[in-house]
């Protein structure tokens, strides 16, 4: 950060020349200097480039408009001013907040003026830099000799050897050095929650909203299983999103808890649409506690916010409902609700406490802010046991913690903290924003079928879309009023083939082949649908990025439109199988695995899948014991009707569980089999196109095998 942008004054000597003296002297500062055209440009400059550490400005010239427009920009940086005898100092008591300084024009005064600035730069990056990322730089600055972990010794012993000078000259000194022991006592512990620590604890808890937080370094996997071992004992009951992740189901296994599930509808496109209102009821969970066996009213609900599609919940109304002692919202997707007013009220930290309960938020950090992989945060707002909740963080924490992960959490919440922050969520809703108006205008515009998007007809403001009853858009049965929104930066495309009733047309074009096409465009898609694909535009993602995706799309179209052979439009894919796709052209292809999926009604069949569970013969963690103690078998996934599974079945993506262990598949819920098939036979027919089922083992003749009990 030493980047210094000078507005030059008028063209008079008693102006200009102090100035050009100021500008030689923080020259060999080592500052590097800018010189904007005006402060148009000058406002547009600080938008491209963060790194610029204050502007110098004729205070006459531009005076406190200027301020408020860079301050609406980044209210930390700090702004010099040149006044002269006569200048009017027209700054209120409010404005004194500003880093605003003045100087006076004067000749051979640079030399004063420029270490003032160096002191006031330094003061900056002080203010905006979070506590324990501070000191651990400042740690790796001082190159202490350790003798203690990790091995590598900040990087020295990667350098003794030719494969290990590789891997040092590519992830950098700074990072090798950072990688510290928790031996370093001035930077605290994570597992005490002591001095750099606990402020950077404090410090995210302000940013987010929260009471307390917890810096988590193994995933929100990890999150939810901490939140789970401390708010549900064993033997007591626990509502749970069926459409949870499949960490929330694993610990299942581990803990001895009755589950109840709740349901979330679905559309015809396979995309969940949310727990509906009715089942939040005490009326509603009272009936679903007298159908379980040895279940009892539930101490602990989780809700999965957003789900994996971008719709978010009104969440006030479910901390109001919810008639139990806590509720964990598994918010893994959307860890910047909290920072830009279209979230308001459906951001799980927003608002005052919840009399007489504990909300807790878990966030994966690193999958929409700017953190490392693995990074994730506890948020928690209302009374807990802060020693026993401790001992559960312990349990699945390593002693071992990467710091880099640690100061990437803390420096993630430093990136979205005031207004900074603000215009960083902001310039992500535009850009989702922008590109919905592009696919929705080529849509418009195209001769023949373009890719559609799944949101509302219109979208000209910056919101989230509230899923409406009897709105046609989304494609829901009995929505409620304002009870889903879309989140306008998950981004869904859909292709030709079914609409959002189910209706399925003769020809269709299988999401499938637009991904593996993508992929091979260096374009990777976050989730694929059977006709819908999802895109994330976080914060992460430019112009750039997002033409490229638009590009990619427009090129499938023309490569579909030309029925080019697979081998040249799908090289990776014809390698798979080349006697297969030799001859084989792309229209081919997507229409034969369009009337594969039409064969089996994939519509209705996704609904019924949904819509009536396995039956639950005992619980996750029973079953698991029986898988523990060997009392396991194998069977083909087609025999699994009347068996009870060992493991839970997954297809991924999203990783939503169908079945769970200790569940049964009755012939009232063979859709849920019929549905796996299905996914299975495609991947028969056409090589390469074979379904990612977590629990099923798929062997080399094509079948799929699972563990059941004996």
């Amino acid at each position: 950060m030493n980047i210094i942008a000078i507005l030059l004054p008028e063209h008079v000597f008693y102006k200009a020349e102090p100035v050009r003296e100021l500008a030689q002297a923080l020259t060999d500062q080592g500052y590097h200097i800018v010189y904007p055209s005006g402060s148009q440009d000058l406002l547009t400059l600080l938008e491209q480039n963060p790194r610029i550490a204050g502007i110098i400005f004729d205070w006459e010239q531009y005076g406190m408009d200027l301020c408020l427009a860079i301050n609406e920009i980044n209210e930390y940086l700090p702004l010099y001013a040149f006044i002269s005898t006569h200048s009017v100092l027209d700054v209120s008591a409010n404005d004194m907040r500003m880093a605003l300084y003045f100087f006076e024009y004067g000749l051979n005064a640079a030399a004063d003026i420029s270490q003032r600035i160096r002191q006031y730069t330094a003061e900056y990056i002080d203010a905006i830099m979070p506590p324990l990322t501070k000191a651990l730089f400042h740690y790796v600055e001082e190159g202490k000799y350790t003798f203690c972990t990790p091995g590598h010794m900040a990087g020295t012993a990667y350098q003794k050897s030719p494969v290990g000078s590789l891997f040092y000259d590519f992830f950098g000194g700074n990072t090798l050095k950072a990688d510290v022991s928790i031996s370093v006592t001035e930077l605290g512990s994570l597992l005490d929650h002591t001095s750099s620590h606990l402020e950077a604890e404090e410090y995210i808890a302000r940013t987010f909203g929260a009471e307390q937080s917890y810096m988590v370094t193994n995933g929100t996997s990890t999150s939810n299983k901490i939140v789970g071992m401390y708010a549900s004992p064993a033997g007591s009951t626990v509502l749970i999103d069926r459409n949870c992740h499949k960490s929330l189901a694993h610990l299942l296994l581990m803990s001895d808890v009755v589950p109840i599930y709740l349901t979330p509808s679905r559309n015809a496109y396979g995309i969940l649409g949310g727990i509906p209102q009715r089942q939040f009821s005490r009326a509603c969970i009272a009936q679903k506690v007298a159908a379980t066996p040895q279940a009892s009213w539930p101490v602990h609900a989780v809700i999965t916010n957003s789900t994996y599609d971008g719709l978010l919940y009104n969440t006030q109304y479910i901390k109001q409902t919810l008639a139990v002692p806590s509720i964990h919202f598994d918010s893994a997707w959307v860890p910047y609700t909290n920072f830009h007013p279209i979230y308001r009220g459906k951001s799980d930290m927003s608002g005052e406490r919840t009399p007489d309960k504990v909300i807790f938020e878990t966030q994966s950090t690193h999958k929409l802010l700017a953190a490392f992989s693995q990074a994730s945060i506890i948020h928690i707002k209302g009374d807990y046991d802060e020693l026993t909740f401790n001992e559960a963080y312990m349990m699945h924490t390593t002693t071992s913690p990467h710091y880099g992960i640690v100061a990437s959490i803390e420096m993630a919440a430093a990136m979205v903290r005031g207004k900074p922050g603000r215009r960083l969520i902001q310039r992500s809703i535009e850009r989702a924003l922008h590109f919905r108006k592009e696919v929705y205008r080529l849509l418009q515009e195209s001769e023949g079928w373009f890719f559609d998007i799944w949101q509302p007809e219109i979208i000209e403001d910056a919101v989230c879309w509230p899923v409406e009853p009897g709105a046609p858009w989304h494609g829901f049965r009995d929505a409620d009023a304002d009870h889903m929104y879309l989140d306008p930066i998950k981004v869904t495309i859909l292709t030709p083939g079914m609409d959002e009733t189910g209706e399925m047309a003769s020809e269709g074009i299988p999401a499938s082949l637009v991904a593996k096409f993508l992929n091979e465009r260096g374009v990777v898609v976050e989730k694929t649908g059977p006709y819908n694909l999802l895109f994330l535009f976080s914060i992460g993602i430019d112009k750039t990025k997002a033409m490229s995706l638009l590009r990619g799309l427009t090129e499938f179209k023309r490569a579909y439109d030309l029925n080019l052979r697979v081998r040249n439009m799908l090289p990776d894919l014809y390698a798979e199988d080349p006697d297969f796709y030799r001859h084989m052209r792309i229209q081919d292809l997507a229409q034969g695995i369009h009337g594969l999926i039409r064969q089996q009604h994939l519509p209705q069949l996704m609904l019924n899948t949904f819509a009536v569970l396995p039956e639950m013969k005992m619980t996750p963690y029973a079953a698991f014991q029986q898988q523990v103690r060997g009392n396991v078998e194998t069977v083909e996934l087609s025999q699994m009707v009347g068996r009870i599974s060992a493991n839970m079945l997954l297809p991924y993506s999203p990783g939503v569980p169908v079945v769970m262990p200790g569940e049964m598949i009755t012939e009232g819920s063979r859709a849920v089999l019929d549905f796996l098939l299905m996914l299975c036979s495609i991947g028969q027919h056409y090589p390469g196109f074979e379904t990612d089922i977590h629990g099923a083992e798929l062997t080399d003749d094509g079948r799929y095998w699972v563990r059941v009990l004996k």
